[in-house]
């Protein structure tokens, strides 16, 4: 039976090197720097989105906020509505919005389910998802 393997001799095989090692680190360390970057935009981005919706920014047409997003910045009408129920749900989370402002917790970590915001707002404890920074 032929493997995988069978092809490929140890000659061809490139051992990473100490200075490509670190150079992969800290290309690791730019994509995770960024990624807080973009992270800490998005509360800020949801703080608008907050205020314009509690405002009735959208009242002069639209259904809902998440119809004048669809049609004002070109999201899906799905990512609209997730985007404005974080929004409503940050603004009763503070400890959470201040974590995901600081680029602390990710978005993706802050979108779950209501439940799970209640939950987290009985103590609004931002260690319960917060980025690794170690392995």
């Amino acid at each position: 039976m032929k493997t995988v393997f069978d092809d490929v001799s140890l000659a061809t095989i490139t051992l990473p090197t100490p200075a490509s090692i670190i150079e992969l680190e800290c290309l690791g360390d730019h994509i995770a720097e960024l990624s807080a970057h973009l992270d800490a935009a998005t509360a800020r981005l949801l703080d608008l989105i907050r205020e314009f919706d509690a405002r009735g920014g959208w009242g002069n047409g639209f259904r809902s906020c998440a119809h004048w997003l669809t049609w004002r910045i070109g999201l899906d009408l799905g990512a609209a509505r997730e985007r404005v129920r974080v929004a409503r749900a940050l603004g009763t989370l503070p400890l959470l919005a201040r974590a995901l402002a600081r680029g602390e917790l990710s978005y993706s970590k802050v979108r779950g389910r209501p439940g799970r915001h209640r939950r987290a707002r009985r103590a609004d404890r931002p260690r319960l998802a917060t980025r690794r920074s170690d392995r």
